[in-house]
């Protein structure tokens, strides 16, 4: 059976927990680096980290990888690759990618001779002069990265964040892969009672319930690489059913509220969708009036408003204070938060056991923990 090296691109900083996730899968040649981790495996590999990954943003099967630094030179070391080994006959093959720190830097450049290189040589192996283009897609991904182009497949389609339970967010989501892995850092643990004061459309709660019950967030989705000819559906197939075979039953319970009612409303019906209501409690509370519900021990996760312009600082600031002074009440319980404000220890009134820098999207923002 064929053996492939693959690239998952993650947000900066959760490079080390999508490295843990794919080990964790008994994946082979697991390397970690900035944006990015490397892994190798068959067909089978390709289905379980796009099934199972929690945190990684998609999976792309590389086709070839070299120093690039003149156009010519780059379009003679794409037609040398093994094109006909994954694109067929009548397969689409559009390109999209990126340039950071390179001589070659015009993308739409890159796009064309990329393209043009993959065309010459698949005419050469199948002795036609004109691609229809009207089967499969098989998305060619690009990245140059100091000179070195990485070309790749994209066996996911939709980004692996888009887990199929949250149509409808409200202003501002958080990732659903950056909420997993705050979850994941937080070590949230049967027995014990997750909080999340600013629920949003609930993606903290929801995906709290997927890793505690060991839920795979790719089930109720599908996969570009799901139409390749080449990979039979019985991979698929297999993979899916170990998925499920790993699902428990926790002890746990989910307080999901919000001072928004339609907030509230949002995450009771993304819930449901994404089949884990039964561990989420949703209510209609101010974080000053939330209390620790008697014996209870566990995490308070939570990415409160961050305040971007001067006027709403001002009201983050006030709010951060008063959640210093609720979060303060509750015995036995660590707290995670996330936030873009620099100034956010002081507002809050204690200082973090750790901080750790994460990107929402392209805000820079910091994971303030208190677990000790």
């Amino acid at each position: 059976m064929a053996i492939f090296n693959f690239t998952v691109p993650c947000l900066f900083g959760l490079e080390g927990i999508v490295g843990d996730e794919l080990r964790f899968m008994d994946l082979e040649g697991v390397e970690v680096f900035d944006g990015r981790v490397l892994f190798k495996g068959d067909y089978s590999a390709l289905a379980r980290a796009n099934i199972r990954l929690r945190c990684g943003e998609r999976v792309l099967l590389n086709v070839g990888e070299f120093f690039s630094y003149t156009y010519d030179e780059l379009f003679e070391r794409v037609k040398s690759l093994p094109w006909e080994n994954y694109i067929g006959i009548n397969d689409a093959f559009p390109v999209k990618g990126y340039s950071l720190k390179s001589k070659l830097f015009s993308v739409p450049d890159l796009q064309a001779i990329i393209k043009k290189a993959v065309v010459e040589r698949l005419k050469e192996k199948y002795h036609i002069s004109w691609f229809e283009e009207t089967g499969t897609k098989k998305q060619i991904q690009f990245s140059l990265m100091k000179n070195v182009l990485t070309v790749m497949l994209d066996t996911s389609g939709i980004g692996l964040h888009k887990r199929g339970y949250r149509e409808i967010s409200n202003t501002a989501p958080l990732r659903e892969t950056l909420a997993s892995a705050i979850i994941s850092l937080s070590r949230f643990k049967n027995g014990e009672t997750l909080i999340d004061p600013f629920c949003g459309s609930g993606t903290i709660p929801i995906e709290a319930a997927l890793y505690a019950t060991k839920t795979a967030p790719g089930l109720k989705r599908s996969f570009s690489a799901e139409a390749w000819e080449e990979i039979t559906k019985g991979v698929w197939k297999n993979e899916r059913e170990y998925a499920k075979a790993l699902i428990k039953k926790p002890d746990i319970q989910i307080l999901a509220s919000d001072i928004d009612i339609s907030a509230v409303e949002l995450t009771k019906e993304n819930s449901k969708k994404a089949g884990i209501s039964e561990y989420i409690s949703s209510s209609l509370i101010d974080v000053k009036n939330i209390k620790q519900v008697e014996g209870s021990k566990g995490v308070i996760i939570c990415n409160p408003p961050y305040g971007e312009r001067m006027m709403e600082q001002k009201e983050a600031e006030t709010l951060y204070s008063d959640m210093g002074k609720v979060f303060n009440n509750f015995i036995d319980y660590r707290y995670y938060i996330l936030t873009s404000h620099e100034d956010f220890e002081r507002q809050f009134g204690k200082r973090a056991d750790k901080n750790r820098k994460l990107y929402n999207g392209m805000i820079k923002c910091y994971l303030f923990q208190y677990f000790k």
